[in-house]
């Protein structure tokens, strides 16, 4: 066992090791500042309940609407300055927030373009870091890598909300912004640790660059990234739609993409209203909500440590058929949740189930995509799903709140767990093998 942990580690390299330890500081920075602009606006601002909702849909919103350039952009330059100046406009953005509070200027309009320039730095650095981790990391390894990553990703969410509710009944919501902006200062040292050259990518005269482009017009680099002598082109308004266009046209990719965005926008839009039945009418104390929604994620952990062995059991593309399947039947038992213990351990249960599915499912599910994209296509395909999905999640959000509101919340927490039961229908075609475009 030491030895294939020693060959693992080999494998995975010294700048994977150096993205991993970045994701993971800013991963906890974000989670332990978990909720925090809504509870700065009601503790601090007292705002409504409309204000909030507002905070919540609208930075999604205009964040992904501010971010549609920036995929074309990031694809035609070096992608980890792109992480770096992503990691310091989010760190200078959430600085303002304690700044204001203590000179006694904060105001919700203040925390509403915060999380605007937040939402669209966080879809930057996405689009960016998979064309970097796809650099990093030889094609055999990518899935490891994944797993690694969204191992992380859930130990952050299982530990990072319950130490940020205690430090915010202990010093305020303000100091967990000021921690989490001190998270990614940290990431984009990380980043820069990585060293080495990076190439710059192909450019094409302003056009889109196509695989066959790629490849008379370029160079490659020892790490897998394309160079060239030319500077990044010219953005026109169709390259802005390149990467959706590359996503609906891959007959694998468009039912993946348009399942994995209704999947999370459904599951994020009963989180409101299952916060207002639980702390509400049904009156569990706020920390068994939080306890509810931590401990669950341990069941993450074990998703993605275990998915490697998984697909190697049973092959990638009947890991996302099944998974992806199981992972939609589980929300529908949160809309039977009722006061006391057996309550609570029925909350528990569904979110375990969930949990543990998408642990599973999400490395998978990003290998794959990494797969099928061609590596001059990453970012712009990458941009375009991730505005996509928080575009998704601001909608379904509004909508639930509005309905949760007419009709009440477990009403609308019963109708998007009925939604999600035929969202595997949506799978169909969606694992098809790769194509010989898509290898690196």
């Amino acid at each position: 066992m030491v030895v294939g942990a020693v060959r693992e580690r080999v494998s995975l390299g010294r700048g994977f090791r150096w993205l991993w330890a970045a994701y993971a500081i800013s991963s906890f920075g974000t989670r332990f500042a978990f909720d925090a602009f809504a509870l700065i606006a009601v503790l601090v601002l007292h705002a409504g309940t409309g204000q909030v909702a507002l905070l919540s849909a609208a930075g999604l919103a205009v964040g992904a609407a501010v971010a549609v350039p920036l995929g074309p952009w990031a694809e035609h330059r070096r992608k980890r300055p792109v992480m770096i100046a992503a990691d310091l406009v989010r760190c200078a953005a959430l600085l303002t927030v304690p700044a204001a509070h203590a000179l006694g200027r904060l105001t919700f309009a203040h925390l509403l373009v915060v999380a605007v320039v937040v939402a669209a730095a966080d879809i930057a650095f996405s689009a960016a870091a998979g064309a970097c981790l796809k650099a990093l990391v030889p094609p055999a390894e990518l899935l490891r890598a994944n797993g690694r990553l969204e191992s992380t990703s859930w130990t952050a969410t299982a530990l990072g909300p319950p130490l940020g509710g205690a430090a915010v009944g202990a010093f305020g919501p303000v100091v967990t912004v000021a921690a989490d902006a001190v998270s990614y200062l940290l990431s984009a040292a990380g980043i820069r640790a990585i060293g080495g050259g990076e190439a710059r990518p192909a450019a094409t005269a302003g056009r889109t660059a196509t695989p066959s482009r790629t490849a008379a017009a370029s160079r490659t680099s020892a790490d897998g990234a394309v160079a060239t002598e030319s500077g990044p082109p010219r953005i026109r308004p169709r390259d802005l739609a390149d990467g959706w266009r590359f996503l609906l046209a891959d007959p694998a990719l468009r039912p993946l993409f348009l399942n994995t965005v209704l999947v999370s926008g459904l599951i994020m839009a009963t989180a409101p209203p299952l916060a207002v039945l639980m702390l509400g009418p049904l009156g569990f104390a706020p920390w068994q909500y939080g306890l509810a929604f931590a401990l669950p994620c341990l069941g993450g952990l074990v998703g993605a440590r275990l998915s490697p062995a998984v697909v190697r059991r049973h092959g990638e593309r009947a890991v996302l058929r099944t998974v992806g399947t199981l992972r939609a039947c589980w929300s529908v038992g949160l809309a039977f949740v009722h006061p006391g213990p057996t309550g609570l351990a029925l909350v528990m249960a569904v979110e375990f189930g969930l949990i543990t599915c998408m642990g599973v499912f999400n490395p998978v599910c990003a290998t794959y995509r990494l797969e099928r994209t061609p590596p001059d296509r990453i970012a712009r395909t990458l941009s375009a799903w991730s505005v996509t999905s928080k575009a998704t999640v601001a909608a379904l959000t509004a909508l639930w709140g509005l309905l949760a509101t007419v009709a009440g919340p477990r009403t609308a927490v019963a109708a998007a767990g009925l939604l999600l039961l035929v969202t595997p229908l949506l799978l169909r075609g969606a694992t098809a093998r790769p194509s010989a475009a898509a290898q690196p």
